[in-house]
């Protein structure tokens, strides 16, 4: 099992990229849009209040015909937003993201944010550790050391 510090290391780029709750959603997409990226975590000061995704945009703005330069990221962000530790394991993330329908954790040690985890960052972490087992195997399998 593969903790989230782990994972954060592999990484290698330590920025999370955040927001503040005054700024527009417009904002927001622009700067995930030249991120490459899905979500921002919504701040104040060093505290997280929300979080915004593109499906935040897409639910709350697009389909009900908002303005996204008129509207600020506090009334379309979520706030209940759930965080992790970096001794956490990969499995222990996945089974809080798929029961919880998340795509994204923020990592917190000593109450200050030290990253953030994606989905995606979890399933590559998982098909590595599965391929590694399974390298091992066909070694033992066949006799060769590995």
């Amino acid at each position: 099992m593969t903790a989230v510090a782990d994972i954060l290391k592999s990484k290698g780029e330590a920025t999370v990229h955040t927001i503040g709750p005054d700024d527009s959603v417009f904002d927001a997409l622009q700067r995930m849009a030249d991120k490459r990226i899905g979500a921002l975590l919504v701040m104040e000061g060093e505290a997280i209040v929300g979080i915004v995704t593109e499906r935040d945009y897409a639910r709350k703005i697009a389909l009900k015909g908002r303005n996204s330069a008129l509207t600020h990221v506090r009334d379309v962000m979520t706030t209940s937003v759930m965080f992790v530790e970096p001794t956490q394991s990969s499995q222990e993330c996945m089974a809080l993201m798929t029961g919880n329908r998340l795509r994204h954790l923020p990592v917190v040690k000593d109450d200050r944010l030290v990253g953030l985890i994606s989905i995606g960052d979890l399933v590559k972490d998982i098909i590595s550790e599965q391929k590694f087992v399974i390298e091992q195997l066909e070694h033992y399998i066949t006799g060769q050391r590995g």
